[in-house]
């Protein structure tokens, strides 16, 4: 499996994005269908264990968390709107949980690339805190991305290929439908 450091990965035409919030299978799927996303690449980053698998990392021993991480065009979508619709997607403010699962693996965490992304993501939450968005604190981690490790290949488009699995069916589904709703002048044509 190929590796990426935290260089910033970004050029005038390309941004990249690492972000955590819960099960990897939910969040995917909702950039995939993001006008000005490249490409979203399931995996994991955050803990000490070298190239982790899946069933480490479930085993919460890792440190990793599941992430997503972004390609995108930054003349199509900010790094900032990225954040807000990740924001929109998950509960922020549970600590190492979403929904039922539960473990440091499903934590919510910003894993900036660069000073820039790390002043966005505070800026963002910042204004989230201060709108009172949730009845509960943002606990969000902002934390520099060191090392990602792409999943496993079937973790990849994991919605799309399993629609009917009964998690995708009864968890994914909702929110996929409910970002298509909210976000429909976002949506990819």
């Amino acid at each position: 499996m190929s590796e990426s450091n935290n260089e910033s990965q970004s050029s005038a035409q390309t941004g990249v994005a690492t972000l955590g919030g819960g099960c990897f299978w939910c969040l995917e799927p909702v950039f995939n269908d993001l006008r000005g996303v490249i490409s979203v690449v399931s995996g994991y980053t955050g803990g000490s264990a070298p190239n982790p698998t899946y069933a480490q990392v479930c085993s919460g021993r890792t440190g990793h968390a599941e992430v997503v991480q972004v390609t995108f065009d930054p003349n199509e979508v900010s790094y900032g709107d990225l954040l807000r619709i990740f924001f929109a997607i998950h509960d922020p403010t549970t600590l190492n949980r979403q929904g039922a699962d539960v473990g440091t693996q499903y934590r919510s965490a910003i894993f900036y690339h660069d000073d820039e992304q790390r002043k966005t993501a505070e800026e963002v939450i910042g204004s989230l805190q201060d709108q009172g968005v949730w009845d509960d604190p943002i606990v969000t981690q902002v934390v520099p991305l060191e090392t990602f490790y792409p999943a496993e290949e079937y973790h990849q488009n994991y919605f799309a290929q399993n629609a009917l699995q009964p998690y995708c069916n009864i968890v994914i589904a909702p929110k996929v439908a409910k970002f298509r709703k909210q976000y429909v002048e976002l949506l990819k044509k």
